[in-house]
């Protein structure tokens, strides 16, 4: 399971002129935020547990504001070259931190993306060659003048073309700043000085057929912030893209089977078409949350560690069909629990809304278009508290409820 993404946070941003004078490119705001925290949203919420973040100029700023915090499910650390490096530097300078497989993403751009789909035609190339070092995430542009741009052969990177005046107007393939990597790149790239990915490193797996490619659908939004008329845009443009209406699940006995204060791995047994019924919903273009009681933790049955490993099993396997859930929210506390740390009455428990409003604040969720599916009044009460549509799952496929609920 992909569970590590790098973001390159390095960049002068020189274009962008006083912006940028004292602060890292990728930390601008963007709809009142900086732009790195819709980034990491939106990276974490394919099931990435761990994102590291490298940063050069000004990067003091960038590790003050994120170093050792844990967002939206991911812990994230900072690491700061020395000197300015390049993208390859970066990365070599961070080789120890490094997981055999993971997501590496450019800082200063957004690509309205299926990273789980992008990560499961990795495996599937990767089954069929095993030497494929690289899979780049490809977009179509109208204009490739400001890019450079990308050839193909069948589902191989063949050639980078500059960037070309030549060539303004010109529609193509260009490189959306989204790759996924081997951990023995960084055998090609120099120890301690001044590497560029894109340039020095990246062409000589191309020569040898080693660097895939993904494609993202037609009308995929991509922008990159860089120059002070995309910066303007993105302003309005990325929170319409990010606004979605929202799933909310509950899990046991709606997602799988009731085992009785379910938190084994091995008793994770999906309800029938669960797994497709969430695949359904990231596909409609629906965030995906799950809102669960875990009274177990205050009753001394399990630890939340337990819960967090049952979760990234049950990422795992919907990452076999291709199939994500972007958040998950649980609730130890019960007013009868036998450790004190957890012995509470709890608004995040169902009933009570707290995980759905919880969510709500920390995502751009369209309230009016989302729903809940569960199984029990509680699931009923907490939607109807929160202002969203509440379904009672009653058994039966869940992906046949869904799909006359959406």
């Amino acid at each position: 399971m992909l569970s590590q993404a790098l973001i390159l946070c390095g960049g002068l941003g020189t274009r962008l002129g006083e912006l940028t004078a004292a602060t890292p490119k990728p930390m601008l705001p963007v709809a009142g935020r900086p732009f790195l925290d819709h980034l990491i949203q939106q990276t974490a919420r394919y099931g990435i547990t761990r994102i590291v973040l490298l940063a050069g100029r000004f990067g003091e700023q960038v590790a003050a504001a994120y170093h050792g915090r844990t967002l939206y499910g991911a812990t994230i650390e900072v690491v700061v070259e020395p000197a300015p490096l390049g993208t390859g530097g970066a990365l070599r300078f961070a080789a120890d931190r490094l997981e055999p497989e993971f997501l590496l993403l450019n800082g200063d751009s957004w690509i309205d993306a299926d990273i789980a789909g992008f990560a499961r035609a990795w495996r599937t190339a990767r089954a069929d060659d095993p030497t494929l070092a690289a899979q780049m995430l490809l977009q179509v542009v109208p204009d490739v003048a400001r890019f450079g741009s990308v050839t193909l052969e069948g589902n191989r990177i063949s050639a980078f073309l500059e960037k070309s005046t030549e060539r303004a107007g010109t529609a193509g393939l260009i490189n959306a700043g989204v790759y996924l990597l081997t951990r023995d790149i960084v055998d090609l790239i120099p120890p301690a000085i001044a590497c560029s990915l894109e340039t020095d490193v990246l062409p000589r797996l191309v020569a040898q057929r080693r660097v895939g490619a993904v494609t993202a659908p037609e009308g995929s939004y991509f922008i990159d912030i860089g120059v002070p008329e995309t910066f303007a845009r993105v302003q309005t443009e990325l929170p319409r893209v990010r606004t979605r209406p929202a799933l909310f699940l509950d899990r046991d006995g709606t997602l799988n089977r009731d085992a009785g204060y379910t938190h084994r791995v091995e008793d994770l047994d999906w309800m029938p078409g669960a797994r497709e019924a969430i695949a359904h919903a990231n596909a409609a273009g629906y965030y995906v949350f799950v809102v669960t009681n875990q009274a177990g933790v205050a009753r001394g049955l399990y630890d939340e560690a337990a819960i967090a490993t049952f979760h990234a099993a049950m990422q795992e396997q919907l990452g076999e069909i291709g199939a994500h859930i972007d958040a998950i929210e649980w609730c130890p506390h019960h007013v009868d629990g036998t450790v004190e740390t957890y012995r509470r009455e709890c608004d995040r428990r169902k009933p009570g809304p707290g995980m759905i409003n919880d969510l709500l604040a920390a995502w751009p969720v369209e309230r009016g278009l989302s729903l809940l599916i569960g199984d029990s009044d509680a699931d009923m009460a907490a939607a109807e508290a929160a202002g969203i549509r509440a379904i009672r799952y009653h058994g039966g496929s869940l992906l046949e409820l869904l799909k006359t609920s959406i």
